[in-house]
């Protein structure tokens, strides 16, 4: 049976510009061909199982010819796979997408189109430069740049567009910019018209240079302007300076480094302004020995209280309860959650939390524990009180270890574990070396640890000029037994204050 294509346009950059019905192509796809010119975040939404085909060109160095992709396309959804092309921008525009949509028909492959948002639109609208305006231009004309303009016949007409008002975009044209502005003048725009550069429109590096027809190919030689870039021609590049929105907002510039699992809690900080880049160091998985869980949750009845100390552990506990045993059995016991999300994520099963520490670490449970279970004899305070503790593996002992010395009983049990992700960290690699990432966020000892290992040695030098935020002092310990700097520790050991404590910082910079 023949499978069927998806041409997805991407979007310029800006990971929340993806469409919908793109991210739903993405999450059922069984292979991925795509590009360079994309958030290569996005294929964090990819099953994990799928094909990756990496098909893309940087500066002009192209890793598959478009015959080669072409046939790549008809080889995989011949298998009878669902497959994702994934292009920057929109598949239509300037993406060859319609080449390659022939190729589908004529080998009689089923294929649906999926446009995106382009970066003849969105790098302008990220710059503050609407295209059209009733005051200033009714109609956009969106040219490439790349065309040899010394060759005697031109596809383009210069006459026509030179001559008429409206507001016309190049795209992929730094190289030429000197032959195209030369061309415009020529052929009836004035020298003075405002013209626009726009490099990496709406990513965390974006950057806006503005002049003339007459200067502009100056100033981006002096400003070191490289592709990718648009460029705006047109009087509506006067509005920037009133609409520039993005460039304003207080986290703009910065690329903040997410190691955990899942970005939850810093949203903060792309409202702001700043562009998150998710490389995951940890991978949350079950137990390898559910036995010890069971043993608990078939004594349940026997326990005073219920300690869960995380998200992961709520899950992974009430997932096992459900299969081993039924939420009645909790019936009389007392629930203690480490956390403010810890709680919520226990309400969501419709559990009310008796007990929420007021420091969410294991000095503090100890602090709650007594105030709610104190005898008279110091040595033994908790006598008589029985625990059950789902956890993750290799957790600190500072809690159990303290209960026994006080005359509990508790049984800390491996609910889930994390481990390490087989992953390559290519990528992030590069964007460490190039000066692209300005925090990188460690919200546990392993999330360092394994960000070390990942890079092979490298991690060190790769985090020198990177300010670090960690989560607690046994993940600063880590990352300072590595002869490195931590920049920012919040108080409390959330993800929430973490994200407020990276605003305070970034912004004070």
């Amino acid at each position: 049976m023949k499978g069927k294509v998806y041409l997805v346009g991407a979007g310029p950059g800006d990971i929340g510009l993806l469409t919908v019905k793109g991210l739903a192509c993405l999450q059922k796809a069984e292979a991925v061909v795509y590009d360079f010119h994309l958030n290569a975040q996005i294929l964090n939404y990819i099953k994990h199982d799928a094909e990756f085909i990496y098909a893309g060109k940087r500066g002009g160095q192209h890793t598959m010819s478009q015959d080669e992709i072409n046939r790549i396309l008809v080889e995989k959804a011949g298998e009878g796979k669902k497959v994702c092309r994934l292009k920057g921008g929109d598949p239509f525009v300037f993406g060859r997408g319609g080449e390659e949509a022939e190729a589908l028909f004529e080998a009689g492959i089923e294929f649906e189109i999926v446009p995106g948002v382009s970066s003849a639109v969105a790098a302008p609208a990220y710059a503050g430069i609407p295209l059209t305006h009733r005051a200033y231009s009714s109609s956009i004309t969106i040219l490439p740049g790349y065309e040899d303009l010394t060759k005697s016949e031109s596809s383009i007409d210069w006459a026509g567009i030179a001559s008429g008002r409206g507001t016309i975009v190049f795209l992929m044209a730094v190289k030429n910019i000197n032959e195209v502005c030369r061309k415009l003048i020529e052929n009836g725009r004035r020298p003075e018209t405002p013209v626009a550069v726009i490099r990496w429109g709406t990513r965390a590096d974006q950057k806006t240079v503005v002049g003339a027809l007459d200067n502009i190919a100056e100033l981006i030689r002096e400003t070191e302007i490289r592709p990718p870039a648009v460029m705006v021609v047109g009087d509506v590049v006067n509005l920037r300076e009133k609409l520039k929105w993005y460039e304003k907002k207080p986290l703009f510039g910065h690329r903040i480094l997410i190691t955990r699992e899942h970005s939850t809690g810093f949203e903060l900080l792309e409202e702001l302004g700043a562009e998150l880049m998710e490389f995951h160091t940890i991978k949350i998985a079950p137990p390898k020995d559910w036995g010890p869980l069971d043993s608990a949750i078939a004594g349940i009845a026997s326990y005073d209280w219920l300690v869960l100390t995380s998200a992961n552990g709520v899950r992974y506990f009430f997932s096992r309860l459900f299969e081993k045993g039924d939420i009645r059995d909790l019936k009389g016991l007392s629930v203690c959650a480490v956390g403010t999300k810890t709680a919520s994520a226990i309400n969501g099963y419709g559990i009310k939390v008796d007990m929420v520490p007021e420091e969410f670490n294991s000095e503090g449970l100890i602090e709650a524990f007594v105030s709610a279970h104190g005898r008279e004899k110091n040595e033994e305070k908790l006598k008589g009180v029985k625990i059950l503790l789902p956890r993750a593996e290799a957790a600190r002992e500072v809690f159990p270890e303290r209960v026994r010395e006080l005359g509990g009983e508790i049984d800390a049990v491996t609910a889930y574990r994390s481990v390490k992700p087989e992953t390559h960290g290519k990528r992030l690699r590069r964007f460490l070396k190039e000066g692209k990432i300005t925090v990188a966020t460690f919200t546990s000892a392993a999330t360092f640890n394994n960000f070390m290992e990942m890079m092979e040695g490298d991690g060190g030098g790769l985090l020198n000029d990177v300010a670090i935020a960690v989560i607690g002092p046994v993940t600063a310990r880590a990352v300072e037994k590595a002869g490195l700097k931590v920049s920012i520790m919040p108080a409390d050991a959330t993800v929430d204050a973490m994200a407020r404590a990276v605003m305070d910082w970034a912004i004070k910079k």
